[in-house]
């Protein structure tokens, strides 16, 4: 059992991110791991996690959906956690996955105006409104609650059961256009590379200009909402569009590319960075794309595509189904990505911008509790 719990953590982690770019709601993990009614287990349990999770991919019907976590210093230390669970979120720290304060007041909906993104929590934030208007819009905040096949949403404010998003606020759109810097060594979240704490070794490093989260405002000076200090403007941040990939009718991951740094995908590209589909990919699939079928690239602004594969790809352009309208991509050719157009690597397998592609599919998203033993999660009766 301790295995399996270790490789649910695993498949977590991979949904835990503060890139702006990613992120597509905000929570609060303090409150998530106490919703004893989810599961009817222990007072406390980063598993919850999992489970919200996948309530938010059953919802928007997409798969590896990352969620903005903040988490108040103290669960580190929580007794109410396993060793391998306070083990666990130190590592997110150290990482950079997780933002850790001492003080959380109200980052979490600080974030959610910054980046646009609904607030999963049960939190009503009575007299915010003022503050936060978009308090009352539908789907910016909703509560978990207890449903017949896992975790479902409800709206405590506002209305609405779907989490809806906005665009970025003109503070924020501000902030994201630049590059920070925090003073305080192995700053994880603002630093050169990966974080300083007892899992540093661990640690990604090299962490991307464009997966800053925003930084907190402190009497309008950005601030890292760590180390509470103030941030040195490391100049202009790297251009970035976020690409879809859709497979069988399911968008089934989001990726970021930015201008200095092409990302390949395929069956399983060997490039670090790379987008791996394999696990999604039928046999007819697996044997027609090439381990690394297509490189993009972010160049002014513009999205280019490279057929780097031995069966070459297709474009459908502005999104057109229709057989006649789609256009060969021979191998080594290279094409601007126009509006709404999709790369098809194969029938089925197409990637195009997150904003146009959307899921048509039947069925759910990839669960990250695939692998919980049942006693671990006990399921709420109809």
């Amino acid at each position: 059992m301790r295995f399996e719990i270790s490789k649910v953590l695993d498949a977590i982690e991979g949904r835990v991110c503060t890139d702006p770019s990613l992120a597509r709601a905000v929570v609060d993990l303090a409150e998530v791991i106490r919703w004893q009614d989810l599961d009817g287990g222990r007072p406390a349990s980063l598993l919850r996690l999992g489970m919200v999770i996948d309530a938010l991919s059953r919802q928007i019907e997409e798969d590896s959906v990352p969620v903005y976590a903040i988490v108040h210093r103290a669960l580190l230390s929580d007794a109410d956690l396993t060793s391998n669970e306070r083990m666990v979120v130190r590592r997110w720290a150290d990482d950079g996955l997780v933002e850790v304060l001492d003080h959380p007041g109200d980052r979490m909906l600080e974030v959610a105006d910054l980046l646009g993104l609904p607030v999963l929590s049960r939190a009503r934030f009575d007299g915010l409104g003022g503050r936060w208007p978009w308090l009352g819009q539908a789907g910016r905040v909703l509560a978990p609650v207890p449903g017949a096949g896992g975790p479902v949403f409800i709206a405590h404010v506002g209305g609405g059961h779907t989490p809806a998003t906005a665009s970025r606020s003109p503070v924020g759109a501000k902030l994201l256009a630049r590059q920070w810097r925090c003073p305080e060594p192995g700053c994880a979240l603002f630093g050169g590379g990966g974080g300083g704490g007892a899992f540093a070794d661990l640690a990604r490093v090299d962490r991307a200009p464009a997966g800053q989260p925003p930084p907190t405002l402190r009497n309008g000076v950005p601030t890292c909402p760590r180390h509470g200090t103030r941030l040195g403007d490391a100049g202009p941040r790297p251009r970035t569009a976020v690409l879809a990939v859709r497979i069988g009718g399911m968008v089934r991951q989001r990726f970021a590319l930015t201008e200095n740094q092409p990302v390949p995908v395929g069956r399983a590209p060997d490039t670090t960075g790379g987008i791996v589909l394999g696990q999604w990919l039928n046999d007819e699939a697996r044997r027609w794309i090439s381990r690394s079928h297509v490189r993009f690239e972010l160049r002014v602004g513009e999205v280019i595509v490279t057929d780097t594969s031995t069966n070459g790809s297709g474009v459908r352009p502005g999104g057109s189904m229709a057989e006649p309208d789609r256009i060969a991509l021979a191998p080594q050719q290279s094409r601007v990505l126009g509006d709404g157009d999709l790369i098809e690597l194969y029938p089925g397998v197409q990637i195009g911008r997150a904003d146009e592609v959307t899921s048509d599919a039947k069925f759910s998203p990839t669960s990250v509790m695939a692998e919980a033993p049942t006693m671990a999660m006990r399921l709420p009766r109809p």
